[in-house]
């Protein structure tokens, strides 16, 4: 009898949960099966694992062979248990010896020819065994990455023979860490956007307080542009934020970013597609989006019921996906801009376009957002058409996104000095406390609230704009000019006059 040991991780959302191949190997009829995985898994496994160890040239166990992985209650997907389940086996019938996997795991999918192929996770379980002071024993492609994470240590091979002439040796060669390239995303730049310094001055003021933008206007009034222009103007990720979605990106297969991310799905989009799900509680769109910009344009043809979804994580930034079998938490922290057009045809309001449209359809054409959802959105714009002689001017360098960048960023950190956290998530006394109002500004806008009936929901949003618009003027306290400015952004009481940020 024979038996041997080996460590594994296995993918759960963007955790990386600890499971032990154990290889059995008794006298009887040669036989392989695998146990804690479908049968149509562990069928897979058996062809790809044995092929993989006659390819390298090396002797397959004839035994009647049992694999198990424990704890049977962990999910187990995909083919990243490959190489431990090889591992193992070399290891029961004495082709390895048993230092081999001492203080280390393994994961990557075999090929048939013996090659090791990277698995989905890899970065997850680089996290949880660089806490638990592992090595990892992964594929070459992509284990530069994954050796930039601090204080790891990854034994990366090609191939299952290379990988146990290394594993021979006292001490393999480690993986040196890749510099990932900081190069900047090609946005559109600030200044393609004419005649529109209203836009302008409103998409500086939600990147430097992170707030949620809706505009509202024709078409061709610049508002697909003006979306891709503000990731732009977002200033870099922080670490932990940059980890979450190195996390999500590599649980989507997709390569490392240092940037925020610009998602644009589709109207037609699902719940599933945007929010997250499928059978196995996938991460949606609005988790991609995690420190980034999330751009729905035509709102209102997206439906209300998947829009409604969005609710709850707008507040919470995050999202819980439930299915069956999984259920999985998701970061969804990210700035929500959105565009609509104000009526069916797009010329409702327009000086130089007809309108068709009844104001029956008009109502039910918007009647697709619903109110709170709409509360939830800081900034409200609406565009109009610029003059054709703006539409012509010269570029001016002081409307670029490169000042305009620098100007986000000192907002961004004057926010984090004082209160840790984006204006956007301030909420309470600590709302309060940042905007630091006079007792006259106090009394005033508690009049204002009274005679514009606003929920306290939106009242805070007047709030937090009011703290960035004041944050950009380098104010230490909200004046009740700072304000203005922001109800200027939403509804104005009647009789109040002022002027946007």
């Amino acid at each position: 009898m024979h038996l041997a040991f080996v460590r594994t991780r296995s993918q759960s959302g963007l955790s990386a949960l600890p499971v032990t191949v154990e290889i059995h190997m008794s006298s009887g009829l040669p036989a392989f099966q695998v146990v804690g995985m479908s049968d149509a898994a562990s069928r897979e496994i058996r062809s790809r694992v044995r092929s993989a160890i006659v390819s390298s040239h090396l002797k397959w166990p004839d035994y009647n062979i049992a694999v198990n992985l424990a704890p049977t209650d962990h999910p187990k997907q995909g083919a990243g248990f490959d190489l431990p389940i090889a591992i193992g086996l070399l290891l029961a019938s004495g082709q390895l010896p048993s230092e081999a996997a001492k203080d280390r795991e393994f994961l990557g999918e075999l090929g048939l020819d013996g090659a090791i192929r990277p698995a989905r996770g890899a970065l997850a379980a680089t996290l949880a065994t660089t806490t638990d002071q592992r090595d990892l024993c992964v594929a070459r492609e992509g284990a530069p990455q994954l050796a930039a994470v601090t204080g790891s240590r990854i034994i990366a091979a090609t191939d299952l023979l290379t990988l146990c002439a290394a594993l021979k040796e006292p001490e393999p060669a480690l993986t040196r860490a890749a510099h990932i390239p900081m190069t900047q995303p090609s946005y559109p730049d600030l200044s393609q956007i004419r005649g529109q310094s209203s836009l302008s001055r409103a998409l500086e003021l939600a990147a430097a307080g992170g707030h949620h933008l809706l505009m509202t206007g024709p078409p061709g009034v610049g508002k697909t542009l003006s979306a891709s222009v503000l990731a732009g103007l977002l200033p870099p990720l922080d670490p932990a934020t940059q980890e979450e979605l190195w996390l999500l990106r590599d649980l989507a297969g997709l390569p490392p970013t240092h940037h925020p991310e610009f998602r644009a799905p589709h109207h037609s989009s699902s719940i599933a597609a945007l929010i997250g799900g499928t059978a196995r509680a996938t991460p949606g769109e609005i988790s991609m989006a995690h420190g980034g910009v999330l751009f729905l344009d035509e709102l209102t043809e997206f439906p209300r019921a998947v829009l409604n979804q969005l609710r709850q994580p707008l507040e919470s930034g995050e999202i819980c996906v439930s299915r069956a079998e999984h259920q999985h938490r998701y970061p969804a922290r990210f700035q929500l801009v959105a565009a609509m057009n104000p009526c069916p045809c797009g010329f409702a309001g327009s000086d130089d376009q007809h309108c068709h449209c009844t104001p029956d359809r008009i109502w039910r054409y918007r009647q697709g957002v619903s109110g709170p959802l709409l509360d939830r959105i800081d900034l409200h714009i609406t565009l109009s058409k610029p003059a054709s002689s703006q539409l012509l001017s010269h570029r001016q360098e002081q409307d670029a996104s490169n000042p305009v960048r620098e100007r986000v960023a000192r907002a961004r950190f004057t926010q984090q000095a004082r209160q840790g956290c984006p204006n956007r998530d301030l909420a309470g006394d600590g709302l309060l406390d940042a905007c630091a109002l006079s007792s006259a500004t106090r009394t005033w806008f508690s009049e204002v609230l009274e005679k514009m009936k606003l929920s306290v929901r939106s009242a805070h949003r007047r709030l937090r704009v009011a703290r960035t618009i004041a944050d950009m003027n380098e104010s230490e306290g909200v004046t009740r000019e700072h304000i203005y400015a922001a109800l200027s952004y939403r509804e104005m009481p009647d009789g109040a006059a002022g002027t946007r940020y």
